[in-house]
């Protein structure tokens, strides 16, 4: 590091350089994997403002060193683009983290116990909230149970003067005590929605979970706690540069919401790049829609031009709509939670003001019925191309719809550790053929020329990308067993899709993405090379630095 840095400071006397060309940070000595295919590999990089001006060998990069430019010597560890996180939900992880995380949680019995605990520090009619439990990740089935899910009962005695809502990992899901359903007047007798479903014991009483839009009977509960939007964003952020992500593809977000990231970008005080789907009624789309599309007015930290739905529901609470019924339950095929007719309306909306669409499809139905709508309004609009549409997670795919991507253009957003964390229970939900055919089939997605984005659903996954990204290249579920190892991606294919094919995915490949001259300086710098290190040492990188527009946002040394 001495001789590095006296080196440079010889070079800089010499150097003469002219003060355009003198850079505001400088790293040296690593091995810098640009995932741009002109120099796919360097030593060094030079930043001015917000922008990569020079990418080379660190002699090539010593003259843009001057008085004040920042110097930072990578020791040989590896610099990457800074991971695109391709689908999550960013003020979700800020939610989550102002409530009881289940995530971990290995019992029904321990979840108790935690609410309780929570229950002796409320107030009487205080709302209690958790997310992240899962029934298929608990080391015993509760009793009693429906479905394998518990029965509200041994909830409702610890907690008879609080409103109780454990949202379910995946979000599909939501469990209710008793008090919260006296609140809400849910009933014996209250019908199930559209799309969704209460789920009842043999005497037709609800047991406290909640499928699909069976959720939304609980809303004037949820009501009774209003979160500050700004600490959300502040804990959100805070949370995805420590793990190295600069960009985040928001999968669903409010005009209200829109507007907060709208003003905290203009403020430069939004502290990482957001990309926004908008999720609003159709109704309200077409009247505020024309207003919201935000590409690069507000110094690059906020893009809105996609809108958000969801066709069907999840894997794990059976909410999934698939072409046959479950394995595991064969009186069920899921669900399809909003109205195709209603979808066509919203692509219609998509088509006219310019903006892409993105559904939420997990099962094969839902995804083939969603290639349907695209494919017809594509038809319907042949003078319009290079849309760039998405699918929201393809999941489950029916082997005849994989090639339909690549032909339609059509972008799979896809999230690496879905397939290890889900992987123990899929094929009880699906059976071997069709799990084995399309679970998470990436190999034959790329096969068949679709570009897939990564990511994690935070806060359905921990929002780290390293872990998405070993899950892509192992396929390796915590038990040491495989999920179908042969849909595994190579390290590049999966690099690719946490950042050029991220950006691309969201028309900014030209900015974002690689780290090439005249793009944004977002870089990360690991601990470890993930491109190279044997397989089980990847999960051991760390973030060491993540930059964003050429500020050092964080720093690993520093936090610790």
């Amino acid at each position: 590091m001495k001789t590095l840095l006296f080196i440079i400071s010889v070079v800089f006397i010499m150097s003469g350089c002219a003060p355009d060309d003198t850079a505001d940070l400088v790293l040296l000595n690593g091995r810098i994997i640009t995932m741009d295919e002109h120099l796919p590999e360097a030593r060094a990089v030079a930043v001015k403002g917000d922008t990569i001006i020079a990418v080379g060998s660190n002699e090539e990069i010593y003259g843009y060193i001057g008085r004040r430019t920042r110097a930072i010597d990578l020791g040989g560890q590896p610099a990457i683009p800074g991971f695109i996180e391709g689908h999550g939900h960013f003020l979700g992880i800020g939610n989550a983290m102002m409530q009881l995380n289940l995530m971990d949680m290995r019992s029904w019995n321990v979840i108790i116990t935690m609410v309780a605990d929570a229950v002796q520090k409320a107030d009487p009619g205080e709302l209690i909230r958790g997310r992240g439990w899962h029934q298929e990740k608990w080391d015993e089935i509760p009793e009693p149970n429906v479905q394998g899910l518990p029965v509200h009962h041994s909830l409702s005695e610890i907690s008879p003067d609080n409103p109780v809502i454990l949202t379910h990992a995946s979000g599909h899901m939501t469990f209710a005590n008793a008090k919260a359903m006296e609140m809400a007047g849910i009933t014996k007798e209250t019908p199930d929605p559209r799309g969704g479903e209460i789920v009842r014991d043999t005497g037709g009483n609800p047991t406290g979970a909640f499928r699909q839009t069976a959720q939304g009977l609980l809303s004037s509960v949820l009501e009774l706690w209003d979160p500050d939007i700004n600490e959300q964003i502040d804990l959100a952020t805070r949370e995805v540069i420590s793990k190295g992500i600069t960009s985040f593809q928001d999968a669903g977000s409010s005009f209200d919401a829109i507007d907060v990231f709208r003003e905290r970008a203009e403020d430069e005080t939004l502290g990482v790049r957001l990309w926004v789907m908008i999720r609003e009624p159709n109704d309200k789309l077409a009247d505020r829609i024309a207003g919201y599309r935000i590409t690069d007015e507000t110094n690059e930290f906020l893009t809105v031009r996609a809108i958000k739905r969801a066709i069907d529901g999840a894997l794990g609470t059976h909410g999934a709509w698939l072409l046959e019924p479950y394995a595991d339950l064969p009186d069920a095929s899921g669900f399809n939670t909003t109205p195709l007719e209603y979808l066509e309306e919203t692509a219609r909306l998509a088509m006219e003001y310019d903006f892409q669409l993105c559904i939420h499809a997990i099962g094969d139905r839902g995804n083939r019925e969603t290639l349907n709508i695209y494919e017809r309004i594509f038809s319907e609009h042949p003078e319009k191309t290079d849309l760039r549409w998405r699918v929201e997670h393809a999941q489950h795919l029916h082997p005849d719809d994989i090639p339909r991507f690549g032909e339609l253009g059509v972008i799979a957003s896809m999230q690496g550790i879905h397939c290890t964390s889900d992987g123990p229970w899929v094929v009880q939900r699906l059976g071997d053929r069709r799990a084995r055919e399309g679970a998470y089939a990436w190999r034959s997605l790329l096969d068949n020329d679709a570009v897939i984005v990564n990511g994690t659903d935070a806060p359905v996954e921990d929002v780290n990308p390293i872990l998405s990204f070993y899950a892509s290249v192992t396929r390796r579920m915590d038990d040491g067993s495989y999920f179908y190892p042969e849909q595994r991606m190579s390290r590049e294919e999966a690099l690719r899709s946490y950042t050029i094919d991220a950006a691309y995915a969201a028309f900014e490949e030209d900015r974002k993405g690689s780290i090439t001259p005249g793009k944004l300086a977002d870089i990360v710098i690991l601990s470890k090379d993930i491109m190279a290190v044997p397989d089980e040492e990847i999960l051991d990188a760390e973030v060491v630095y993540t930059i964003i527009g050429g500020k050092v946002v964080y720093e690993r040394y520093r936090e610790q």
